[in-house]
């Protein structure tokens, strides 16, 4: 697909190039509040530190966990939760996580009878303009937990941190083991399992868009935390360093020939008709993570009729390694969710339900979990 790009977009990359970041940043917010509607058009928002959003919470009493790769010696707040809309149907628990990298508000879902037995843990990683109450509504995750019975943690990018609510999946700080947001992620992952009964083997990360970049950079990053990923029309690990190659790489997937091959076994959507995220960026998340395993594909048409293509990357030991949905026609919308949020496709295939029978077939090996 070679659509051409905007001459916003092509200007604030100039500006960039010039040194001009303040200037290119006004150029895209201004851009966006016009007539542009997706959340990874907003995706290279200005970064500030230190930044938190007040939430009303209780503390729980428990010990509190250090992150991952966290300096000998740190400490961290204890997380606080206050249980919100507690029905039959499970509580949507609303909460802060603060630690050595930063702090972050959150949901939890927590279905009925979660203290009887350890349950699998989903990570949903929410696209930009989104937050975790229409992430929520909009991929209806909660349902199936419901059904399901696993717990699903949707926590919440900080406005301080980007303006536009986006994870900073682009900039090169943000891209590693023990550092910026994969760091503050990996942490209040880990001390929820210490405050839940979770299964550690059954822990798994997803997200759309920018969010679906930062699932694919938790999945590589924490390799011993994550036992798969769901990418949603989102970006391979290393396809930008920083604004420049942020926008070439959405426009045109440069970058993806350079993504380093690795990672949990990942199951990537995305739509052949996607203006906002080229599709060569799912072609680069598969390749990625599934370097030497044998492709097939499978063509076939959701309820809601659309058209889709599945390659399932098999390796010698007959597992597949990645799963890699081409969506013809759609566009940069979570298939199969509900128009009750954001970004969504409802004509299929269920992309939620499909992610989470590839999840739960992909556990961590028995003696591969840290405690």
């Amino acid at each position: 697909m070679n659509t051409p790009i905007p001459t916003w977009m092509a200007r604030a990359t100039e500006l960039t190039r010039a040194g001009r970041l303040g200037d290119a940043t006004a150029l895209i917010q201004s851009a966006l509040q016009g007539t542009l509607a997706s959340p990874d058009r907003t995706a290279f928002a200005t970064v500030s530190a230190g930044d938190v959003i007040d939430v009303a919470a209780r503390v729980v009493d428990g010990p509190a966990a250090t992150p991952p790769d966290a300096p000998a010696g740190a400490t961290v707040r204890p997380q606080q939760e206050q249980e919100q809309e507690a029905q039959p149907d499970g509580a949507f628990v609303t909460g802060r996580y603060t630690g050595t990298a930063g702090s972050r508000a959150f949901k939890l879902y927590v279905p009925p009878g979660a203290a009887g037995r350890p349950l699998p843990l989903l990570v949903m990683l929410h696209g930009c303009t989104q937050d975790p109450d229409d992430f929520a509504r909009g991929t209806q995750m909660n349902a199936l937990a419901l059904q399901e019975g696993f717990l699903v943690l949707y926590p919440e990018q900080a406005r301080k941190a980007n303006t536009s609510g986006c994870w900073n999946w682009f900039k090169h700080t943000h891209q590693r083991r023990g550092h910026g947001e994969p760091a503050l992620l990996a942490g209040m992952v880990e001390e929820l399992r210490t405050r839940h009964r979770v299964d550690r083997r059954r822990v798994f990360v997803a997200g759309l868009s920018a969010g679906g970049a930062m699932a694919a950079i938790m999945g590589r990053a924490y390799p011993e935390l994550f036992a798969a990923v769901g990418v949603h029309s989102g970006l391979p690990v290393g396809a930008a360093r920083d604004l420049p190659t942020a926008m070439a790489a959405m426009h045109s997937g440069t970058g993806c020939a350079a993504v380093p091959a690795g990672g949990p076994p990942t199951i990537v959507f995305h739509g052949d008709q996607d203006a906002t995220v080229h599709p060569a960026n799912g072609v680069g998340l598969v390749q990625a993570c599934a370097a030497g395993a044998t492709p097939r594909a499978e063509r076939g048409r959701s309820a809601g009729g659309r058209d889709y293509t599945r390659h399932l990357h098999v390796d010698a030991q007959g597992m597949v390694r990645a799963e890699h949905w081409v969506l013809h026609g759609a566009g940069h919308a979570w298939a199969g969710g509900s128009p009750s949020g954001s970004y969504t496709d409802a004509t299929g295939p269920d992309a939620s339900r499909e992610m989470l029978r590839f999840f739960l077939a992909h556990p961590l090996p028995a003696d591969s979990t840290v405690d």
